[in-house]
Parts: structure tokens; C-alpha cells; sequence
């Protein structure tokens, strides 16, 4: 395997509960602003969980023609969106390039659960003509990749990966793996994600998955004792993924390197992660394999977590199956401590994250962190944020039906490392 290979990430977007860019999403991490506030989409009487992390002042104007952003979902436009900022920061000029050669792996966990809503009222009121005949390209799940390699001309490999709050994650890896192939010398990747909807939210809240806390400050407090569910998020995390060859021959600045990635399924239980975190610490295990380091080479693992009772303390457990006793000298944090649970996005933005710390220095706090609860006695990164060197970071996601997803990230040093 000595010629594998190598993959780096030279382009970065994000549409966020706390900033429609990277620049100012990353800034709010390190001020610890909170993205929570009462659910304004749709009126919450009735429903336990009244609170949710929503992308606040987004215009799809602002990247795509208004005819464009009509035949859109949300999931749609926030793809778009962040793709067209991850791919001006690359500098790709995509006139140079060849076209079937730039792939695009960019998942969503549901599509659009608006438009099934809105067109099943009219299918209810009004009969099946009037279903908008729009309906299915606007709702599946693959139309957010499908719109992003529309606007932008890609017209390499083109992958929706759905597997529940991993999609981001995964989406990447197997973006990471289709360059490390040879099927692509460019990937656009990552995911996208809005499903705050009545049923959306019913459906989360009747799995009592969901937080029923009503204040926006103290919902979502992952690791912490008075956890009591995630706040469900939205938004979309985009990177560009390039052969290290591609980057340097255009003169790209590389921002890190991708160096592993790692899967597994708990085989367990549909919502539930595996009791002793087994399955998640294989996919850890899996990446840094891959990647070729030694767990005491990680510096910092942005968890999966989600405030739930059995994540945090099933994915606390598993950090430990896999890095050992090195698991008590790295920081971990929850960006969903800020931004909820962006659920296919997730692992997209919290990708986004690490690779900012991994350029500025900097593991940001877990946001709303007081007391630790039972059994998660790891460094949360509980108060403020550490200025610290970050060569080496794993993102982890896991997902409804067992699915484990985990990504080693690392500082990109030069070809004679």
C-alpha cells in the first residue's frame, strides 16, 4: 500500500445554525454561541420538544439564479450553497478541468420532508392532480447531489450515501476512497440536511430521542448528567477532496490531509448503539488502520455527541476501547453542544470543524458541559475552548440502524513526511 493515494482537502463550505459560512461558523464555536431558539417554522403547542437549531438570514439567492432556488427543497439549496463556497475556496477553475473527472458524494438523511407534507395535504384535500408534479425530484434525497453536480457541471462519479446521522461522514469517506481509487481526481463531499417539519420533529419526539427542554441555553449539553436528548439541527457541511498530485500540480492550498476512514454496524438494535460502544470503537480502530497511526499519535476526537443518555456514554466507552489508556490525554468535544444535531449534515460540518482545528490550533469548548454524567469521565473540553497544536483528529458519527462512521483528519505535512 506504499503507493496509495493520498488525499487532501482544499475547499470548505457550510450553512450553519450559528453562521452561513465557515468563517463565521467557526468563530461561533470558539464563542460558544448557541444556535438554539424556540421553533419558528411551524407552531410547537403541542409537541414536548419546542426547540431547535434552525439556519437563520439564508437566501438561496445569494448562490443560484431564483428560478434555480424554486425547484429546490431546503436540503437542496443549503447543498448548493455550501458546495459553491467550498468550491471558490478551492480555486478549482472548473473551465480547466475536466468535468468527468470531479465527482460528487453528498448525502442527506431523509430529502425533503416539506414537500411530502405539503403535497400529501393536497393529496388528502384536493385529490391526486393536484399533486405538484415537481413532488418526487423535489423530495428524494439524492436531488441535493444531483443539484450541486447540475450547477456546478460535475459530471464525475455522482453518490448519495443515506445512512441516517453518519451520511456526512461516510459521504466522505467514500469520496476519500473514490480518489484513493483512481474513480475521480476531485470529490465535492459532504452532507445536507432540513427536517425540522411536523413530522419530522413527532417522529423524533415519539422515539423520545429529542430534548423536551424548553430553554435554548440548556437543551442540548452533551456528556452532561442532566442530558436528556439532542435539538434537532439543519444546515449542510460541503468539502473538496482532491489527489494530493491534483492539489499540488494546480498550486491548491491545502488546508489537511485525509488519512483514514473506518465502518461498522453494531448489528445490534435499530436506534440503539451497541452497550459496551464495541461497534463504534471498531470503526475508530478501522480508520486509524487505515490512516497507519497508533492511537497515541491522536490529539483530539470530535465526538458523535448527540446529549443523548446512551450515546455519550456508549461513544465515551468506545473512544476508551479504542485509543486505551491514551483516551484520558486527548480532548474531546460535541459540536452539537452549539449546533444540535444536524443528522445527515452532521458529520459534514463537524468534519468542517476539525480540520479548523486543526488549522488555527484551537479544540473549542463543549458548550452547556457542567457536571459530566455517570460514567463519562473523558476531557470534554468542559468550560473554555484550548489553544493547542492539532495534528491528528478523529471525527466520529454514528447512525440509526447501527451504523458506525469515523474519519482520522490530519495536519498535511509535505510529500517526504
Amino acid at each position: 500500500m506504499e503507493n496509495k493515494i493520498r488525499v487532501v482537502v482544499t475547499g470548505m463550505g457550510a450553512v450553519t445554525p450559528i453562521g452561513n459560512d465557515v468563517e463565521t461558523f467557526w468563530q461561533g464555536l470558539k464563542d460558544k454561541k448557541l444556535g438554539f431558539g424556540p421553533i419558528t417554522y411551524f407552531d410547537t403547542a403541542d409537541y414536548k420538544a419546542t426547540v431547535a437549531a434552525q439556519v437563520k438570514d439564508f437566501n438561496a439567492k445569494d448562490y443560484m439564479d431564483p428560478k434555480a432556488a424554486r425547484r429546490m427543497e431546503a436540503f437542496s439549496q443549503y447543498a448548493v450553497a455550501a458546495a459553491s463556497q467550498a468550491l471558490k475556496q478551492s480555486g478549482l477553475d472548473l473551465e480547466k478541468e475536466d468535468p468527468y473527472r470531479i465527482g460528487t458524494s453528498i448525502g442527506s438523511g431523509i430529502g425533503s420532508l416539506q414537500a411530502i407534507e405539503r403535497e400529501y395535504k393536497k393529496l388528502l384535500d384536493k385529490g391526486p392532480g393536484r399533486v405538484n408534479p415537481l413532488l418526487v425530484p423535489l423530495m428524494i434525497s439524492n436531488m441535493a447531489v444531483g443539484n450541486v453536480a447540475i450547477q456546478f457541471g460535475l459530471k464525475g462519479k455522482s453518490i448519495n450515501v443515506v445512512t441516517a446521522c453518519a451520511t456526512g461522514t461516510n459521504s466522505i469517506g467514500e469520496a476519500f476512497r473514490s480518489i484513493q481509487h483512481g474513480e475521480a481526481d476531485v470529490m465535492v463531499a459532504g452532507g445536507s440536511e432540513a427536517s425540522i417539519t411536523p413530522i419530522g420533529l413527532a417522529g423524533f419526539t415519539a422515539l423520545t430521542a429529542l430534548s423536551s427542554n424548553p430553554d435554548p441555553n440548556t437543551a442540548s449539553r452533551p456528556f452532561d448528567k442532566d442530558r436528556d436528548g439532542f435539538v434537532m439541527g439543519e444546515g449542510a457541511g460541503i468539502v473538496v477532496l482532491e489527489s494530493l498530485e491534483h492539489a499540488k500540480a494546480r498550486g491548491a492550498k491545502i488546508l489537511a490531509e485525509v488519512a483514514g476512514y473506518g465502518g461498522s454496524n453494531d448489528a445490534f438494535h435499530i436506534t440503539s448503539p451497541a452497550e459496551d460502544g464495541s461497534g463504534a470503537a471498531m470503526a475508530m480502530k478501522a480508520a486509524m488502520k487505515d490512516a497507519g497511526i497508533a492511537p497515541e499519535q491522536v490529539d483530539y476526537v470530535n465526538a458523535h455527541g448527540t446529549s443523548t443518555h446512551h450515546n455519550d456514554l456508549f461513544e465515551t466507552m468506545a473512544i476508551k476501547t479504542a485509543l486505551g489508556e491514551h483516551a484520558y490525554k486527548i480532548k474531546v468535544n460535541s459540536t452539537k453542544s452549539m449546533i444540535g444535531h444536524l443528522l445527515g449534515a452532521a458529520g459534514g460540518v463537524e468534519f468542517i470543524a476539525c480540520v479548523k482545528s486543526i488549522e488555527e490550533g484551537y479544540v473549542h469548548a463543549t458548550a452547556g458541559l457542567k457536571e459530566p454524567g455517570e460514567g463519562c469521565d473523558l476531557d470534554y473540553v468542559m468550560g473554555e475552548g484550548v489553544p493547542m497544536d492539532v495534528n491528528c483528529a478523529i471525527s466520529n458519527s454514528l447512525g440509526f440502524g447501527g451504523v458506525n462512521a469515523s474519519l482520522v483528519i490530519k495536519k498535511f505535512a509535505g510529500q517526504g513526511e
